[in-house]
């Protein structure tokens, strides 16, 4: 590989990590108990997909929704699950405490969840297994893990709660030009290759993600649905930090949409050479700005522009129930 550089991306406004990893499910209420339940997150937003208001959009996070905690979900119940190939989000990772390995191997255990590890990737211990769905999740017993944010009021003991998303496996065909777009325009780093596998990290101090790249070239192509990731979105502060990637994405011949409203943070897309879906999103309003802390997630939120239609669109969506 040639070398690689980055002297193009915004200068004054880096991206600081992962905001949050999207994906597609099956039934709502699966999805609820198994990441309120098993993995102990906090349901902090209920609201619908705002292309598609028929769908639930579900938010789970530490106690606020702090970006990097933050795993999001569109439920379509009775839909088939996707398929594996190249061109997708193959793994997300969530950090957790060193310590807690003993916990998580008899929790899962408990739980009926069939775990594979500790497996060493990196200079870490990796447990890997699927959620309702399939869609594959990594607990990575990372250092200093005890230092990140987590939801207190959470089923799992303190000690071993999930701190965020440490991290996404990418599955390409090919990785060539992928890599050129993370290191030489988005600000990534390349930490490591091992075999077909490449580490590549941004961020700084808890903020810290990881990229891996698997290269499979005779894998076929993906197909998503129930269990796939839909996207993974990227972490910059400001808005004027949004427009000046949106600038520079487009600098480099990517497509890149408008500047899209998502009410707790605003969002730009575009799709890496390998065909992923990338989002860069705000930091800020946050999870707060139509519901108080400790009310988050109790009721269905909607968008101004769509509480005309509340009725109708709370008698199509299916209940979901929430532990006490």
């Amino acid at each position: 590989m040639k070398p690689l550089h980055t002297e193009e991306h915004p200068r004054g406004y880096p991206l600081l990590g992962i905001h949050h990893v999207t994906a597609l499910a099956g039934d709502p209420q699966n999805n609820a108990d198994f990441y309120t339940k098993v993995l102990g997150l906090r349901l902090v937003k209920k609201t619908v997909n705002f292309d598609a208001p028929d769908v639930y959009h579900l938010y789970y996070g530490d106690k606020i929704g702090r970006p990097g905690t933050i795993l999001t979900f569109f439920p379509f119940p009775n839909a088939a699950r996707g398929k594996r190939g190249v061109g997708e989000i193959e793994a997300v990772s969530l950090t957790v405490p060193v310590s807690s390995m003993g916990f998580w191997a008899e929790h899962l255990s408990r739980h009926g969840v069939a775990f594979g590890g500790p497996a060493r990737r990196f200079n870490e211990d990796v447990f890997s297994f699927q959620d309702p769905d399939g869609m594959r999740l990594e607990l990575v017993f990372t250092e200093g893990a005890q230092g990140r944010s987590h939801w207190s009021g959470s089923p799992i003991p303190g000690d071993s709660a999930v701190r965020g998303i440490s991290g996404v496996t990418l599955m390409l065909a090919d990785h060539e030009k992928t890599a050129r777009l993370l290191v030489g325009t988005m600000g990534f780093t390349l930490l490591e290759t091992r075999g077909d596998r490449s580490r590549y990290v941004i961020g700084e101090g808890h903020g810290r993600a990881s990229l891996d790249i698997m290269t499979q070239p005779t894998l076929p192509p993906s197909r998503q649905s129930a269990g796939s990731v839909h996207h993974i979105a990227w972490r910059v502060a400001t808005d004027e930090g949004q427009r000046a990637w949106q600038e520079t994405i487009a600098q480099v011949n990517i497509p890149v949409t408008d500047i899209l409203d998502r009410n707790y943070f605003q969002s730009i897309y575009f799709r890496e050479p390998g065909g992923v879906l990338f989002e860069i999103a705000t930091d800020t309003p946050g999870f707060t700005i139509d519901e108080p802390a400790d009310g988050l997630g109790s009721h269905l939120q909607l968008p101004h522009w769509l509480e005309p239609d509340r009725k109708s669109i709370e008698r199509t969506l299916p209940p979901i129930v929430l532990p006490l």
